[in-house]
């Protein structure tokens, strides 16, 4: 007959009595299973722990990889921005010198449209004569042109950045084609305007703070809106004032509301006038470069405070001075 149990003998020393241990088969069986159970839901667990072990090492591989091309992708949108702002630059370059060179293709502004800007020495007193750099973008037909979004694109994804920096290199590869062939038309017109350039003004008549602009404005004395024929410089007084041009001076003298003050006549219909100065350098007659010193600055006549009333005349009509500044 089988038995339904197991018997266990212990033996021990030959002095210990023997034992016997009697387990029951089912029993057995079910320690049996519950090992074997055991053992695979260990091996499971470390499979997937092993699983999740190198899947972790991936993402984090892959953050790394996304987080070096994000940043390819951010450095290569700031060349492009870098690239941007020189052609437009360029493009302002340009069109100054049709102006003053009487050029075609030049396109003024002023009034309301002249973004206020104070000349660069007001930082720095130790650099050179401050100057004006006006934001001027342009497309191929000359218009205005809506800068690219910078940066937005980054929130979509490495993808669409790469698309719109596609984009953006492709409208600048155009934009610089364009500048290109335009300057080299520049050149050639330049050629014979030598004399022209020399007497036209094109820098800073004086170190300051650009206090008001070319254009419409409410006058500080009356209260109402009345047209500003020039740019008012506000500065030490006895500031140097120079002469932006090669010319000869015209007038030299008290002129009413204006003080002491100058006009030097350039030559091709074109003249400064100098306000409120301090102190008059040169006569009438003289003839000065660009960059002899002239007058100081001073608050003669009816003026607020200390500065310089600087205007472009082009035959006869006042033009802004901000399109005549190049440095």
């Amino acid at each position: 007959m089988e038995r339904d149990h197991y018997s266990l003998i212990i033996v021990g020393d030959e002095l210990s009595p023997i034992r016997r241990l009697d387990v029951p088969k089912p029993k057995v069986r079910r320690i049996l299973q519950g090992a074997v159970l055991g053992a695979v839901v260990l091996l499971a667990g470390m499979v997937d722990y092993v699983r999740l072990r190198i899947e972790h090492l991936e993402l984090d591989d892959l953050r790394v990889q996304s987080a070096e091309q994000r940043a390819r992708l951010e450095n290569f949108d700031e060349v492009l921005a870098g690239v941007q702002s020189r052609l437009e630059q360029l493009g302002e370059f340009e069109r100054k010198v049709r102006i003053i060179a009487n050029l075609p293709g030049s396109a003024g502004t002023g009034g309301e449209d002249v973004v206020e800007v104070t000349p660069r020495i007001a930082e720095d007193p130790e650099g050179p004569r401050g100057g004006a750099e006006l934001p001027l973008e342009v497309d191929a037909e000359g218009a205005a042109e809506v800068p690219i979004p910078p940066q937005a694109a980054f929130q979509a994804g490495s993808a669409a950045a790469a698309e719109v920096l596609r984009s953006q290199a492709q409208h600048l590869e155009q934009l610089a084609s364009v500048r290109v062939g335009s300057l080299e038309e520049l050149i050639v017109q330049l050629e014979g305007k030598r004399d022209r350039l020399e007497s036209s003004p094109s820098i800073w008549p004086a170190e300051g703070w650009l206090t008001s602009r070319f254009g419409m404005r409410v006058s500080p004395f009356t209260g109402r809106r009345q047209f500003h024929a020039g740019l008012d410089i506000a500065g030490a007084p006895g500031t140097d004032i120079v002469a932006p041009a090669r010319g000869r001076v015209s007038f030299a003298g008290k002129r009413g509301p204006l003080g002491n003050s100058l006009t030097i006549d350039h030559g091709y219909g074109v003249r400064t006038l100098y306000g409120h100065a301090k102190d008059l350098r040169v006569k009438r007659g003289d003839q000065v470069e660009r960059g002899q010193l002239i007058a100081t600055l001073g608050n003669s006549g009816r003026s607020t405070g200390p500065h310089l009333h600087y205007v472009v005349e082009v035959e006869g009509k006042a033009k802004n001075p901000l399109d005549y500044i190049f440095d």
